[in-house]
């Protein structure tokens, strides 16, 4: 077995009620596979499912949060559909998460890296981090329900931006923006979104349910649609220009 089909871990460990997942493949910056598709949802689904967890939390190990998908597995045989047949539960299951879910960036987040942080209800980003979706530059389109999601998050003028030119955002600018709800000092994502995590911990779990899903009321179903209309314009594009080394999945 190669190294970019090789196993992929989500690490766990658990602060009183908050429960930390970390995307644990830093020698890959903790890009996705297929796998880390369904080990990231098999551990988001236990947490939704454990009582005894108010509140998740999402970081990564190393320099990176997450590189976004691995380009390695969209060439080897097979690779593309397995990505696209594992991706799609993953999205549902973020989509419909119930639990307050918070995001400690600790690096770069590219790609399904950076859209991904719009399923989490607050984002903590590194004063060193930095976030891109450069879907343009790549030959693609928007993808996780991030053509709506962005937007929603920052506004229509800076949405296109982020979407159209693929700059780079700073930590700085995501907070201005709204994209990220705080910035924490170099090497101190995690430790800042575990505060803020036990701050919503303290309350009822039965509670945050409840007003998450009131605040989130539609959301998975347009998500759900918006997604299918962005597959639809992958697949437009990869059909006008042909191999590019993208498959469309994120």
């Amino acid at each position: 077995m190669n190294e970019s089909t090789s196993s992929y871990a989500v690490s766990v460990e658990d602060h009183g009620k908050v429960r930390v997942l970390v995307l644990d493949r830093p020698t890959k910056l903790n890009a996705f596979t297929a796998e880390g598709y369904r080990v990231l949802r098999a551990q988001l689904e236990a947490a939704a499912a454990d009582p005894d967890v108010a509140v998740c939390v999402l970081t990564g190990r190393g320099r990176a949060f997450s590189a976004g998908v691995d380009l390695n597995e969209m060439s080897r045989p097979g690779g593309s559909t397995e990505l696209g047949v594992d991706f799609d539960p993953l999205l549902d299951c973020l989509a419909r998460f119930p639990k307050p879910l918070v995001a400690g960036v600790n690096g770069l987040a590219v790609g399904f890296g950076a859209t991904l942080l719009l399923h989490c209800d607050l984002v903590v980003v590194d004063e060193a981090a930095e976030i891109r979706m450069p879907f343009v530059s790549l030959g693609t389109c928007a993808e996780a329900g991030s053509s709506w999601l962005l937007p929603l998050r920052v506004g229509p003028q800076q949405a296109s931006w982020m979407m159209l030119s693929g700059s780079a955002l700073s930590a700085a600018d995501a907070v201005a923006t709204g994209f990220a709800f705080a910035r924490a000092p170099v090497g101190h994502a995690l430790v800042r979104a575990l505060t803020i995590a036990g701050a919503l911990a303290a309350h009822n779990v039965d509670a945050l349910m409840a007003n998450k899903a009131l605040l989130r009321e539609g959301f998975a179903t347009r998500i759900a649609e918006v997604w299918q209309r962005e597959k639809a314009a992958m697949a437009a594009m990869a059909q006008k220009l042909g191999p590019i080394g993208w498959s469309g999945q994120p």
